[in-house]
């Protein structure tokens, strides 16, 4: 899966994501298939660079780039785990996924299943680039 790094195929998604400016977004699982296009726009929103795993400081968000091949569910809500620990009290938590049909897709069911153990529920999905689905996690009982 080759990474797009053309910001017009990401137009519009990171404003479905929510973020503001001067948000700080910590991000998991990067590797050379992610979206380039769409972590420079997320960056764009923010006015700061996406921080990687070994940030130690609070956070507004993370976001998880999640393959089949990284792992099964227990792996996936291991990770889910990680990244809420350092989140800001209402913080979210995207998980961006390879979409149907695609090397390394993740069912949503899946998904689900690693949110329920992680303490999270998935509130909406987005199509968040041209190849990644982005699945919306928050705590439950939040209602966000």
């Amino acid at each position: 899966m080759a990474a797009s790094t053309d910001p017009g195929a990401t137009r519009g998604a990171p404003d479905r994501f929510g973020f503001t400016s001067g948000q700080v977004i910590q991000e998991f699982g990067y590797d050379d298939d992610v979206d380039l296009g769409l972590r420079d726009a997320l960056a764009a929103v923010t006015g700061t660079d996406l921080v990687d795993e070994d940030y130690d400081d609070v956070t507004d968000s993370a976001i998880v780039w999640w393959r089949e091949e990284d792992g099964d569910v227990a792996d996936l809500a291991d990770l889910l785990i990680t990244a809420m620990s350092a989140l800001d009290d209402g913080g979210l938590v995207w998980v961006l996924v390879p979409k149907a049909g695609r090397p390394g897709h993740v069912t949503p069911a899946d998904i689900a299943d690693a949110a329920q153990t992680a303490g999270l529920q998935p509130t909406t999905s987005i199509a968040a680039a041209p190849e990644w689905l982005g699945v919306r996690l928050a705590a439950r009982g939040r209602g966000r």
